[in-house]
C-alpha cells in the first residue's frame, strides 16, 4: 500500500515538499513525481490493477512509509474516490495557495509550454472559461485556472471520504516563510521523526518567467470571485485565511513559480 499522498494543489509548492520528503530515511517517495494514477480515466476502475502504482516504488515490502505526489487528485473527478477505495487509511496532504496567485502561476506555466495563447485577462473570463465548462465533465487539465482555485468543494469531497485525522491542510506561504516549522507539521502528521530541511528548499519549475505581470484589474476581478469560497475553505479546513480577503493580498506575494 501507498500510505500517503500529496494530493493538491497544482502550483501550490508540492514539488518543494516532495523533494524534501525524498531525503527522509523513513519514507520512500514514488520514483516519479505526479504518477497521475488515480486521475487516469482510461483504467478499468471496476476492477483496478494497482501494479503500475506499486512499480513506482523500489522497496514495496520494506518498513518505510510510501508516498506519492500528484496535485490534480483534489480537482479531477473521481480521483479521491478511487484513492479511498485503494487505501481508506491513507493520509492526504493538501497545500493551499492564494487562489489568484495560483491561477496566475498556472497560466504562466501553460503559456510557457505553448498550450495557452490567450492573455491572462481573457483566459479567466468568458469565453476563456467556456473551454472548461464545455469540456467533458466540466473539467479541463490545462485551462482550469479559475476552477482549480475553488477549494471549498474539493475539501468537502476529502472530508466526506476521509476522517479529519487523515487530512493535513497547509498554506503554501507557510511552507515558504517557515519551511522548517511546516516540515515539522508534515513529519508529525506522518508519524516520523523530524529531519531538518535540506539545502534545496524550492524548485523553479517550468514557466517561472512571466510574459506579463499580474494586473490589478485581474487580481481584483478574481478576488471578488473567490471571496465566498475562501471563507468556506477557512471554515472547512480550520485555516486562518482572513488575510486572503484583504484587497492587496493577491498582489502581496513575492513572485514564485
Amino acid at each position: 500500500m501507498v500510505n500517503f499522498f500529496i494530493c493538491g494543489v497544482q502550483k501550490g509548492g508540492t514539488t518543494a515538499l516532495d523533494r524534501q520528503l525524498r531525503s527522509h530515511p523513513a519514507l520512500e517517495m514514488a520514483q516519479t513525481k505526479e504518477l497521475h494514477f488515480f486521475d487516469d480515466d482510461s483504467l478499468a476502475w471496476d476492477a483496478p490493477d494497482y501494479g503500475r502504482l506499486h512499480l513506482a516504488f523500489t522497496d514495496p515490502t520494506g518498513p518505510r512509509r510510501r508516498g506519492e505526489a500528484t496535485p490534480i487528485y483534489t480537482y479531477w473527478p473521481r480521483s479521491l474516490e478511487r484513492l479511498q477505495a485503494y487505501n481508506p487509511a491513507a493520509k492526504l496532504i493538501m497545500l493551499l495557495r492564494h487562489p489568484v496567485l495560483r491561477a496566475f502561476s498556472q497560466w504562466r506555466m501553460e503559456t510557457h509550454r505553448g498550450w495557452e495563447t490567450l492573455p491572462f485577462s481573457a483566459a479567466i473570463r468568458p469565453p476563456g472559461r467556456l473551454r472548461v465548462s464545455s469540456a467533458p465533465g466540466g473539467v479541463h487539465r490545462v485551462f482550469s485556472y479559475v476552477e482549480r482555485g475553488l477549494y471549498a468543494s474539493q475539501v468537502e469531497r476529502m472530508l466526506k471520504l476521509f476522517p479529519t485525522t487523515q487530512l493535513l491542510f497547509l498554506r503554501t506561504d507557510a511552507l515558504w516563510n517557515d519551511f522548517d516549522l511546516t516540515l515539522r507539521k508534515v513529519h508529525s502528521f506522518l508519524d516520523i521523526p523530524h529531519a531538518p530541511p535540506g539545502e534545496h528548499r524550492y524548485t523553479v519549475s517550468v514557466g517561472s518567467e512571466a510574459p506579463a505581470p499580474l494586473g490589478l484589474d485581474d487580481a481584483e476581478y478574481l478576488s471578488g470571485l473567490y471571496a465566498d469560497d475562501i471563507s468556506a475553505t477557512a471554515r472547512l479546513t480550520g485555516l486562518d485565511l482572513r488575510d486572503w480577503l484583504e484587497p492587496a493580498a493577491s498582489l502581496g506575494e513575492p513572485m514564485r513559480p
